[in-house]
């Protein structure tokens, strides 16, 4: 049986395909890269926003009338009867964390154990330490879909993270829906450092870095340790979705202006190089002319290296969905627009500091548009979101090498390195 496989959606997403798959392969399923190739298709699917329900559909329609497909992921978990009547043409559907059922279906033979199979560069990959969440943001459908916080084990996160190591991974990606909640619903409390201590001691491992803080949740225990860590990256990943109070009430984050500012300036003082990224909501409801402009004054400020801009989307059962959608697309749009092109200008003026300095480069692969050169990142730089490291090297380098570079050039978020001796 010849399966392929599509993956739509966030890295968390991303890790259960990748388990899927290494179920798939343990059941003696054939997987194939190609859906040409492929007597099954099986497309994971995201349902958080509407761009993400769209793409989704579009790719179950694109497969449906021409192959086998089994739908999985949040999409289903949402929307199944609705998907079931629309689209019957396919074979079969299941929600999120399903691929047990999925491999009976299919009649694959049970398997005893399976391990990941991994579609990230061989440099790094995702670890997701828990899944659903606690929050009651008004805007976010993730509650509904993907249920209440729950925590997995240190030690089955561990063993994890070695197997990963095994495979040659450099750098490990902490990810879940509320990284900083993690182990209150096991231990009781955070055990979010205890868990990165354990990290810190898998060998192979040369960072960590973690994704997805909720901004209350980011603690001086939490920022004292990775001012004292070797490997736990000084990037702070905090979603604060707005700065206007009044915004920020109705989005029901549990913090105000005064809050993120006190945070901002704490990390500053007690990691000077630190590097934050963050995500804010345009065109919320509540979001006046005057709260955007609060907004926009706040991202000229240049507390933020990475920024990401979302329009706000409409999603049935959430608090804010009552509140209607006053916004024009249009506004917000434009309002996206401006915060990205700002927030380019802040980006090439940070990355412009770094000229001449020295850095290690994890390599992640190559560019075959530019004639396969070496293309990696700093430690300053997520996978996927954020920019990208260039290397002129002499010498033949691999996935996964880390080399010592100097940064010779800036081209907005990008910047080019040449190898340097160490």
């Amino acid at each position: 049986m010849k399966i392929g496989v599509i993956s739509l959606g966030c890295a968390k997403n991303l890790v259960d395909t990748e388990n899927l798959l290494g179920r798939l392969k343990a059941g003696g399923a054939e997987l194939v890269k190609d859906p040409k190739k492929a007597d099954i298709i099986l497309i994971n699917t995201c349902g958080f926003i509407e761009p993400a329900k769209v793409e989704a559909i579009q790719t179950i329609l694109e497969f449906a009338d021409r192959k086998k497909v089994i739908v999985m992921g949040c999409l289903v978990q949402r929307y199944k009867e609705e998907l079931q009547k629309e689209i019957p043409e396919v074979m079969a559907y299941f929600g999120t964390e399903s691929w047990e059922d999925i491999a009976d279906f299919l009649g694959l033979r049970r398997a005893k154990e399976s391990q990941r199979i991994l579609t990230t560069p061989k440099s790094y990959a995702y670890l997701k330490i828990s899944e659903g969440c606690n929050r009651l943001c008004s805007f976010c459908a993730i509650p509904l879909i993907r249920g209440k916080h729950r925590s997995r084990p240190i030690e089955d996160i561990v063993r994890e993270a070695e197997y990963l190591a095994s495979q040659g991974v450099k750098e490990l990606c902490i990810v879940s829906q509320d990284t900083t909640y993690y182990g209150r619903d096991l231990y009781g409390k955070s055990y979010l450092v205890k868990l990165l201590r354990e990290l810190e001691k898998v060998e192979g491992v040369r960072w960590i870095r973690l994704l997805y803080l909720y901004p209350t949740e980011v603690e001086q225990e939490l920022i004292d340790y990775i001012a004292s860590s070797e490997k736990t990256l000084p990037y702070f990943d905090i979603p604060l979705q707005h700065i206007s109070s009044k915004v920020l009430k109705s989005m029901r984050r549990g913090y105000d202006e005064s809050f993120v500012r006190r945070l901002i300036e704490n990390i500053r003082k007690t990691l000077p190089h630190a590097v934050l990224r963050t995500t804010f909501i345009v065109g919320y409801p509540e979001e006046k002319e005057e709260d955007y402009e609060k907004l926009r004054n706040f991202v000229l400020e240049g507390h933020f290296h990475w920024l990401g801009v979302f329009p706000y989307y409409m999603e049935e059962g959430t608090h804010a969905y009552e509140l209607g959608d006053p916004v024009g697309e249009e506004e917000k749009n434009r309002r996206k627009e401006e915060l990205l092109s700002l927030q380019e200008d802040i980006t090439t003026k940070k990355n412009e500091e770094l000229l001449s300095k020295e850095f290690e480069l994890l390599v992640d692969g190559f560019d075959e548009e530019f004639g396969f050169v070496p293309v990696g990142r700093l430690w300053l730089q997520a996978p996927e979101v954020d920019g990208r490291t260039y290397l002129e090297t002499e010498r033949e380098v691999r996935a996964g090498d880390v080399l010592r570079v100097k940064i010779t050039q800036v081209g907005g978020y990008d910047l080019g390195a040449v190898e340097h001796a160490l």
